[in-house]
């Protein structure tokens, strides 16, 4: 059995770039997560929360979303494995619009948290409603990569202190 309760076949673990690959496939415009190339910070790939996308930052200022969180994931093709970790970020909202920045007691190591709440306003028909519910789990981008990475032959290895 996989991390994730499917059965493993006898087939061999794919390739670093068979990995990467279904892991990008993994990018789609209703998730709130994006997948994207990590070169820049020195890794292979960075999953994040689609923070500066101007289709999701309104969702995201509406709930409040304080934290951003981020996974930079290595791989390993010698041992068949995707080392992780994570990175958490401060928020704040100026005009509508999210300036990132890098907590100086920041976070870096594993974690796992879950946003969530309600907001309650005068709705079309003039009554008091929910007008929108939130819940953001770090588990939402976590899991999916998690369940690609088994699937892959591979294993997925987080990462709290020292280098990816």
């Amino acid at each position: 059995m996989s991390l994730f309760g499917k059965k493993k076949t006898n087939r061999p673990a794919c390739s670093a770039q068979e990995v990467i690959n279904k892991l990008l496939e993994l990018n789609r415009p209703s998730a709130p997560y994006r997948i994207i190339d990590g070169t820049a910070h020195g890794v292979d790939l960075i999953a994040e929360w689609k923070i500066v996308d101007a289709e999701w930052y309104g969702i995201f200022e509406k709930a409040g979303l304080e934290k951003v969180f981020q996974i930079r994931m290595k791989l390993d093709d010698a041992k068949k494995q995707v080392r992780a970790k994570d990175y958490e970020y401060s928020i704040e909202w100026e005009a509508g619009i999210p300036a990132l920045s890098l907590t100086v007691s920041g976070f870096q190591g594993q974690t796992t948290s879950v946003q969530f709440g309600t907001g309650y306003a005068f709705t079309e028909e003039l009554k008091p409603g929910q007008v929108y519910k939130y819940r953001f789990s770090t588990n939402e981008i976590k899991n999916p990569i998690k369940q690609v990475i088994a699937d892959c032959g591979w294993k997925y290895k987080g990462i709290a202190f020292g280098k990816l």
